[in-house]
């Protein structure tokens, strides 16, 4: 193994641009869309532009960061450069955890899938084959992931292409269906808001983890070939991508037959591709759902890799790389811990995992929350005042303390709600918890 810490950059930007694209698209969009539909109707589109808007101010702001200071290897090196060792030591750990447990989750989930087509086989064997399959593309190279990243985002992009497609054909020819003939006021003719909006705002936080991920281009710009032109490409095209493929896929599905057809227990793709007559459309969108649990635990093992290298003493054991610049013993004992997995979805009940995957993504609003804080002490330091002042965030700092606020307003309603209110209280508990190991830590040093 080599003492040298700077990781290779051999992603090019096509795999960065893959990268990003495929952070804003996850299976809350395939999966998640039909509840988020019953709750709020059409007025489902401005909730996810509202959040989009300030998904977009937070990674502006990680952009201006990231092209600050090129030797960071994550951005959590910036929350510990500007807020402190113990600042950092919480969010690494935290980001670390909230990935682990979220690849555990994925990779259950790929079990499943795969039973829809092979329900004889045990979920176990599938689990172990594709997680040694996407560990040996991280560890084999960069740019394998890359590749491997880039054909999973464009399957991802072709169902919904399909989708938004479809709508407009039929708009366009007034196609029938059983639901009527498909034309634009179909989207309004069933109120703009459902249940008068009683619950509006709990699609806030659906919203929000739709988004969860997006943040990933961030720990991928270490390893960017230019990162001072893809990571500004990269970024201002989510805008783009939120309006399009979130805004412009449910767009679709509800001018293609009302919103009130739609049910919170099935992925309303299915739905849509059932109801105009592709019986194939159950087995399509699981390929596509797979896909996308695929592309996540491949993301989080890329992502928890870097950030153990990253967390680790630079003399320690996970600290080092091998001869192609890939920190392996990280990945290595990264995805162990995912692999436990496998065991749980023996021994652990369903309710409980679910809780502790709800759990870690609750954690994920509080690193977005620091992410703009430790903008914000960027902002005021002498890095910025004698740098080169690449990528700025635009009405900064007001638009750190709006979007500050916004995240703050979903931690709020996490926390208020019956349905996630443990999960919030455990991740305060988490953060209570790593605060207390923090200033041990800073004892002991």
């Amino acid at each position: 193994m080599t003492q040298e810490h700077q990781m290779a950059r051999t992603l090019s930007g096509r795999h960065i641009n893959m990268i990003a694209l495929g952070g804003t698209i996850g299976t809350g969009l395939f999966l998640g869309a039909g509840d988020s539909i019953q709750k709020a109707g059409p007025a489902i589109l401005l909730v996810y532009i509202i959040t989009g808007l300030f998904i977009f101010a937070m990674m502006r702001a990680l952009g201006e960061l990231l092209l600050s200071d090129h030797e960071q290897t994550t951005f959590i090196g910036f929350i510990k450069k500007y807020l402190g060792p113990r600042a950092g030591f919480v969010m690494g750990w935290t980001y670390w955890l909230g990935w682990i447990i979220v690849a555990m989750a994925e990779l259950t989930a790929i079990g499943k899938y795969m039973q829809f087509w092979l329900p004889g086989t045990p979920a176990w064997l599938w689990e172990m084959i594709f997680l040694g399959l996407l560990y040996m593309m991280n560890i084999v190279a960069v740019k394998a992931f890359g590749e491997a990243e880039f054909w999973f985002s464009l399957i991802k992009i072709i169902a919904i292409v399909a989708m938004i497609a479809t709508g407009i054909i039929m708009v366009l020819g007034h196609v029938r269906t059983s639901a009527g003939v498909t034309q634009l006021s179909t989207l309004w003719s069933h109120g703009l808001v459902a249940h008068h909006g009683s619950q509006l705002l709990t699609t806030f936080q659906m919203a929000f983890f739709a988004f969860l991920g997006v943040e990933f281009v961030g720990i991928a710009a270490s390893e960017t070939q230019n990162p001072s032109h893809t990571i500004p490409k990269s970024i201002n095209s989510i805008i783009i991508r939120i309006l399009i493929f979130y805004v412009g896929a449910l767009l679709a599905i509800m001018v293609i037959q009302p919103w009130t057809h739609y049910s919170a227990d099935n992925s309303p793709f299915v739905q849509v591709f059932s109801n105009i007559g592709i019986t194939a459309a159950a087995g399509l969108i699981n390929f596509v759902i797979l896909t996308a649990a695929a592309s996540s635990l491949n993301s989080a093992l890329f992502t928890t890799g870097r950030m153990l290298f990253s967390l680790a003493p630079k003399t320690s054991y996970f600290a080092q790389l091998n001869r192609r610049l890939i920190p392996m013993r990280a990945i290595t004992f990264s995805a162990i811990l995912v692999a436990v997995a496998i065991g749980l979805s023996y021994v652990f009940p369903k309710d409980a995992f679910g809780l502790v995957t709800s759990t870690a993504s609750a954690t994920f609003i509080v690193i977005y929350v620091a992410l703009m804080i430790t903008h914000l002490a960027y902002r005021r330091s002498a890095d910025f005042k004698t740098g080169s002042q690449q990528f700025k965030l635009a009405f900064a700092p007001v638009s750190n303390y709006f979007t500050i606020g916004f995240m703050l307003a979903i931690f709020a309603i996490l926390l208020l709600s019956p349905a996630t209110m443990v999960t919030t209280v455990l991740a305060i508990v988490w953060f209570i918890v790593l605060t207390m190991l923090s200033v041990l830590r800073v004892k002991n040093n």
